[in-house]
């Protein structure tokens, strides 16, 4: 008898990055190697399940920014000159590694999963990955749930309520453009939650947010039944719990799946591992050597020495570990089952890039549990918290804590010595932006473009992406050049108006580089502060 459900939450979420300034940018590569190794690799996933006939429920979050970057026409165009590359290269090391048998088998997977991929991106989906995620959603296996616009850590950028209303607002008004519909929920960026987001959510009618597990075993009154059910905020707005057990299993550096000595090797590329001159045309333009995505060895231990890699080896050892994760989910729900008298929901949250591009094998470890789940047991049956509300609408009235999934559990990620000097300006930006929007109410012309224009930078420089960069120490001249330019193109748009000297040819060329939100209107930030 089924004593319980289980949601998977995957939360798709890259940055906006877009430099038609140059031939070649860097960072646009953590677009492609997503797509490549995430996006598509669970594409085909769906798909599969869909032609076998398996039921399934699976929630997905797609950011604003990313569904921005998966329909810009220059992106697609520079995608397929970026998986052609890697094909050709594909196809070269079929030759290098023809009498190499520890490598050619996995030269063939590569070759065969990259064409694979752009028959997919190119003839199926015509260039539009958010096309297959809505079909997903509109045979109601999938429920995409939206995010804020440009994931803005909202519990450092709430200084006026515009500043909140205006990522949520925008993101609902995207989504809702792309996929006929209103979000049932919201992944809360960085799942930071503080006390009245909710209110913002109500009024989007949003049902539901997820947030970490503090925020509801610290929520006010105690939740009678921890993470494993939902909570109704006064709003009621609902609140989903991660389960801090089954993300153990995945995140754990020591404990989790994706590091065992079976799996793919992540930081052996052959970007860095072959002579210059061979890998050269697929590297950085100006020599650097980056990863190209082709990888022969396996994890093997915690040596210098590595393993080749064996693809029905990794397979063998994730559908293994399939298993382990759904013994462990029963047995868990089983215990719950009899503890609370109804029907757990065990929430397991991830990011959608740990399945395929850091764990190589963690899309065919969704599939094999996918399928296990059911076809193997009556225990657990997978659903969504959209669903789970559905089925279950009375549930707890209580506060969630001030919480986050990052470091130590609340702010301290995105607010630390290198990092707290951007709220200054991201708090002043705010308010000029509520004035000017504001004063300028009703405007068209030109002048419209350069508020609408003002409110796309405004978003783009309250990325909690920039601020967690800045953090961790990774990539971070150019998180601290991306906040700098958007608050100086922001500033200059607010002095231009107020001197009434508005250049509309720089205009013209910051609208072509920063075009996220095409739609985007400044009045979202139009009454109080």
């Amino acid at each position: 008898m089924e004593k319980g459900l289980l949601s998977i939450v995957l939360h798709a979420h890259l940055p906006f990055v877009r430099h038609p300034e140059h031939d070649f940018f860097l960072e646009e590569n953590w677009f492609y190697e997503a797509i490549t190794e995430t996006y598509i690799p669970l594409i085909h996933m769906f798909e599969g399940l869909e032609r076998d006939q398996v039921p399934y429920q699976v929630t997905m979050s797609l950011t604003p920014s990313l569904i921005s970057m998966l329909k810009d026409p220059l992106l697609q165009e520079r995608y397929i000159r970026h998986l052609d590359r890697l094909i050709e290269l594909a196809n070269k090391e079929i030759e290098r590694t023809r009498f190499q048998p520890d490598f050619q088998e996995t030269a063939l997977h590569y070759y065969w999963e990259l064409t694979q991929a752009r028959e997919t991106f190119t003839n199926r989906y015509y260039r539009d990955l958010t096309w297959a995620f809505k079909r997903f959603q509109d045979m109601g296996h999938l429920e995409i749930i939206t995010c804020a616009a440009t994931h803005g850590f909202l519990p450092l950028i709430n200084r006026t309520k515009s500043a909140v209303r205006g990522q949520i607002k925008t993101a609902v008004e995207q989504y809702e453009g792309i996929f006929g519909r209103k979000p049932m929920g919201i992944w809360l960026p960085e799942c930071g939650y503080y006390t009245g987001v909710d209110q913002f959510l109500k009024e989007m009618k949003i049902r539901y947010f997820l947030t970490d597990t503090h925020g509801i075993l610290h929520a006010s009154p105690r939740p009678k039944y921890g993470v494993f059910a939902p909570i109704y905020c006064p709003s009621g707005v609902a609140a989903f719990g991660r389960d801090t057990e089954s993300s153990k299993q995945v995140w754990s550096a020591i404990e989790g799946y994706p590091g065992d000595y079976d799996y793919r090797e992540f930081y052996r590329d052959i970007g860095f591992d072959l002579d210059y001159d061979y890998v050269k045309p697929y590297i950085s333009p100006d020599g650097l050597r980056i990863n190209t995505g082709i990888k022969y060895y396996r994890i093997t231990g915690r040596t210098d020495h590595k393993e080749p890699y064996s693809r029905s080896r990794a397979l063998e050892k994730a559908a293994s570990h399939a298993s382990n994760f759904m013994f462990n989910r029963e047995k868990q729900v089983e215990y719950l089952y009899h503890f609370m008298g109804r029907k757990p929901i065990v929430i397991a949250p991830y990011d959608a890039e740990l399945y395929g591009h850091w764990w190589y094998e963690g899309p065919e470890f969704l599939n094999f549990l996918i399928r296990k789940v059911a076809f193997d047991q009556k225990t657990i049956r997978l659903s969504t918290p959209g669903n789970y509300l559905r089925e279950f609408p009375i549930n707890q009235v209580s506060t969630p804590s001030f919480s986050s999934w990052g470091w130590k559990g609340y702010a301290e990620t995105w607010l630390s010595g290198c990092n707290d000097w951007i709220y200054k300006h991201l708090h002043k930006a705010t308010l000029r932006m509520t004035e000017m929007a504001n004063q300028y109410r009703g405007q068209n012309g030109v002048v419209q473009r350069a508020l609408n224009q003002a409110c796309r930078e405004l978003f783009l420089a309250q990325s909690s992406d920039w601020a967690f960069i800045m953090h961790t120490g990774t990539m971070v001249p150019y998180a601290v050049k991306r906040t700098k330019d958007h608050i100086m193109n922001f500033n200059r748009i607010y002095e231009d108006l107020k001197a009434n000297r508005l250049d509309e040819n720089w205009l013209r060329e910051i609208e072509g580089r920063n075009n996220i939100f095409p739609n985007v209107n400044y009045e979202i930030f139009c009454g109080s502060q």
